[in-house]
């Protein structure tokens, strides 16, 4: 079965401890703290391999962990960074925080490479903890903790024209003709197991990416049959054709296949159910005119043209129709946006894991503020305050989380310090 989904755990590297300790050299009376730092832990990137159209690989193996990095050492030695772990996926893979289903990153357009979850930062040594009136630190600094996230991958292929229809209506046969596409074909139902896509070069006119999309059948859209495995496949797409056994070879009405189709991209997604389509009406070489029935080709432009929908009489076995099809598609294509359908992040895994709902404290010691607790050291461990965007997160963190209310009841006021950890500010609105 083709895999485009699966859910994993990815995990972050632990920043590596530093380190105590002290000079001991002859000679040299009273050394002073010599610990070194700890090493950065790996981080978890994503990273787009043009080889692969499949998550095959993550079904087998679910939970990914990037190394932690080395504890400091003696005489000032740093640990060793670890090295980062580099998870390759199909491009088109959306990762989605597992609960929410918000989108973290979509790996398509110019997006190749994205760090999902940042390792934690090596702690200090004790040598930088030193100061005149404490020359024998007895501590250091812990690294910063890994972060853990459950993801879920979703391959939904990159197409400009989805090929939508009833099992069995010939989308296979008229992507083999229009493109260097291979699919597997045979006269019986669900032959299309996973998307195919192909390229349509059409002479004096844009060329086109097309899908295959698995036949579609009644209640697709509620779990039945194959059809709610691959709709997904259709969101990026901006157009569709719909192909219909305009013949009626299976026993189906054309007609009421088309309101029944439509009817399932509705329930799945009504913005795609509005994108543009057309009709291919294909198979016209097995109509059997017998002078009496309406036309099935002409019922079918009855119904559908009136509502802005083209039919085209085509035959994906002689080849009838099927040039005025393409070009009509790519003038149509010329006239939508040309970027590529992105599915925008919703989901910041370092902002989400920081306002975890964990403790944190806030008093008045001498002169001093002081604001502590695991929520405060988690913040200050995914956060770098060296940055613009690192800093004024910091400072939609303490508005956000209430604490400069909380210092302004304990009558805080301007130049007044305020401690948090190894950090130290003067306190100004």
């Amino acid at each position: 079965m083709f895999a485009d989904r699966a859910t994993i755990s990815i995990r972050s590297g632990k920043g590596g401890d530093g380190h105590v300790s002290f000079r001991r050299e002859l000679y040299v009376p009273n050394g002073g703290p010599d610990g070194g730092d700890g090493g950065r832990g790996g981080d978890v990137i994503f990273e787009v391999d043009e080889g692969l159209n499949t998550l095959q690989d993550y079904r087998h193996r679910r939970k990914y962990a990037a190394k932690d990095g080395e504890p400091g050492g003696k005489k000032r030695c740093h640990g060793k960074d670890a090295d980062d772990i580099v998870l390759k996926v199909p491009e088109g893979t959306v990762i989605k925080e597992a609960e929410s289903g918000k989108v973290i990153a979509d790996m398509s357009g110019d997006n190749r490479r994205q760090v999902i979850l940042k390792g934690g930062k090596g702690g200090l040594g004790n040598q930088h903890f030193a100061t005149a009136t404490m020359q024998i630190p007895k501590y250091a600094q812990p690294g910063q903790p890994a972060k853990e996230l459950m993801v879920k991958l979703e391959l939904k292929v990159i197409a400009d024209v989805g090929l939508v229809g009833f099992p069995n209506v010939g989308k296979s046969t008229l992507l083999s003709r229009v493109t260097n596409a291979q699919p597997k074909i045979a006269n019986y139902h669900f032959t299309t197991l996973n998307p195919n896509l192909g390229v349509v070069d059409l002479e004096g006119a844009n060329g086109f990416v097309i899908a295959d999309i698995p036949g579609l059948i009644e209640g697709a859209s509620e779990g039945i049959g194959l059809g709610h495995e691959f709709l997904r496949h259709i969101e990026r797409t901006k157009m569709m054709i719909h192909v219909v056994d305009a013949a009626g070879s299976e026993g189906r009405d054309p007609v009421d296949d088309i309101h029944k189709i439509n009817a399932e991209l509705h329930a799945y997604n009504a913005e795609i159910a509005s994108r543009p389509q057309v009709i291919a009406a294909n198979k016209v070489d097995l109509i059997y005119d017998d002078g009496e029935s309406e036309n099935p080709v002409e019922r079918l432009k009855k119904e559908f043209e009136p509502q802005g929908i083209k039919v085209f009489p085509i035959s994906g076995v002689t080849g009838a129709g099927i040039k005025e099809l393409l070009y009509y598609v790519s003038t149509e294509i010329e006239k939508l946006d040309v970027a590529p359908i992105i599915f925008e992040p919703e989901y910041f895994p370092d902002e989400e894991l920081i306002n975890l709902d964990l403790p944190y404290t806030v008093e008045k010691e001498d002169d001093m503020y002081i604001v502590e607790g695991p929520k405060i050291e988690k913040m200050l461990g995914y956060t770098n305050l060296d940055s613009e965007k690192g800093f004024a997160f910091f400072q939609k963190f303490l508005k956000d989380t209430g604490i400069l209310e909380q210092l302004e009841e304990l009558g805080i006021e301007e130049g007044d310090t305020v401690k948090m950890y190894g950090l130290q500010f003067d306190y100004y609105k």
